[in-house]
């Protein structure tokens, strides 16, 4: 693979759509693996890309996650169109949640999400305006 030439995988994203929640993260676990990226950093993305993931379809309508795999690193951009994130910094704090009851009774929304995301990244930013969408960019180095 040339250095700058990588793979793109963009992957559309339903709120709400539990049937299909992970399969986008983990067909990019699969790419990782074949292309023989090290486990322990596949792991990092893993996390990430299934938090991001499972973002959009708790609490967006709609959204995208796309990922770019080159030799040296995996850049992943998740944007929705949803809700909104007011507070940012409250977001961040581990257990903070937003997440409905119906959601939590299943097992999401415990507020680890946004924190998971961040402490498995090299690199990790949020944009996000209330009443329109959310979108972070991940970047994890493969050394």
């Amino acid at each position: 693979m040339n250095p700058e030439q990588g793979i793109v995988l963009d992957y559309a994203l339903k709120g709400g759509d539990f049937d299909t929640a992970g399969e986008a993260s983990s067909k990019i676990k699969r790419i990782l693996q074949q292309i023989g990226v090290r486990s322990d950093v596949i792991r990092r993305i893993a996390i990430s890309s299934y938090e991001a993931e499972m973002n959009v379809i708790i609490h967006a309508y709609s959204g995208v996650l796309k990922a770019s795999i080159y030799p040296d690193r995996t850049e992943l951009v998740v944007e929705d169109e949803g809700p909104g994130i007011a507070d940012i910094d409250l977001a961040m704090q581990e257990g903070y949640s937003t997440a409905p009851d119906h959601i939590r009774e299943m097992g999401f929304g415990a507020g680890m999400g946004l924190p998971n995301m961040a402490r498995c990244s090299d690199e990790f930013s949020i944009n996000s305006v209330a009443g329109e969408g959310t979108k972070i960019k991940i970047l994890i180095r493969h050394s």
